[in-house]
């Protein structure tokens, strides 16, 4: 079974997006630009809210 987890060799803040990189086995920095792209739409305060969540409860891989 496979666990998402933080990333400790694709890490630039805590290692979130390049965790979810490694679950769906893509590029980190796809995620990222992503990520970037939804937080300039509407959307930044869910997702900083879910950046910082899921940097507390994921366990560092």
């Amino acid at each position: 079974m496979k666990a998402l987890y933080r990333s400790r060799k694709s890490c630039y803040l805590a290692g979130v997006c390049g965790g979810i990189g490694e679950y769906f086995n893509i590029d980190p920095n796809i995620v990222r630009i992503v990520a970037v792209v939804l937080c300039f739409g509407s959307m930044v305060v869910p997702l900083v809210i879910a950046y910082v969540a899921a940097a507390l409860l994921l366990p560092e891989a």
